[in-house]
């Protein structure tokens, strides 16, 4: 058996104060998440993080910074993912779209508010990144360099 991570992006989108986050289905409970997913064969990470924040949220987004790179091994599999934390802007919701089958909805939400539910947390990893965030955590988004 060979291992391997699992390569994801998640987007970190604040407005005065408040979180972008999806409310999803995970083994048939609804959870708290930033938008996030996998990174398709021939994207990039920047594109993949545009990608699903549309697809899960139905907010375009522009990436503008990179909150940090975070390693977490799920305790209900066992397997570990390679989490790409971006930073972006809010550009224009379609209310209309049609978002990923599993996903509930979307929901701005603030720190405190997510501290009060904790139980429906996917994963500790939100709540990390958005407290590195808020302790000014930023790198730019040339950290991500191109493939060859």
């Amino acid at each position: 058996m060979t291992w391997q991570p699992h390569i994801t992006v998640a987007t970190l989108v604040e407005d005065n104060g408040r979180f972008l986050m999806v409310e999803e289905l995970k083994g048939g409970r609804a959870v708290l998440n930033q938008p996030a997913g996998h990174l398709d064969p021939d994207e990039t990470l920047t594109e993949a993080a545009v990608r699903e924040t549309l697809e899960e949220t139905g907010w375009d987004v522009e990436p503008t910074g990179i909150v940090g790179i975070y390693l977490y091994t799920a305790p209900s599999n066992g397997v570990t993912y390679q989490r790409v934390c971006f930073i972006a802007k809010a550009l224009r919701h379609h209310p209309e779209y049609q978002l990923d089958e599993g996903i509930l909805r979307a929901r701005w939400l603030t720190r405190d508010e997510l501290m009060a539910l904790r139980d429906e947390w996917r994963s500790e990893l939100i709540i990390r990144c958005i407290d590195d965030y808020l302790a000014g955590q930023r790198h730019s988004l040339e950290l991500i360099r191109p493939s060859l």
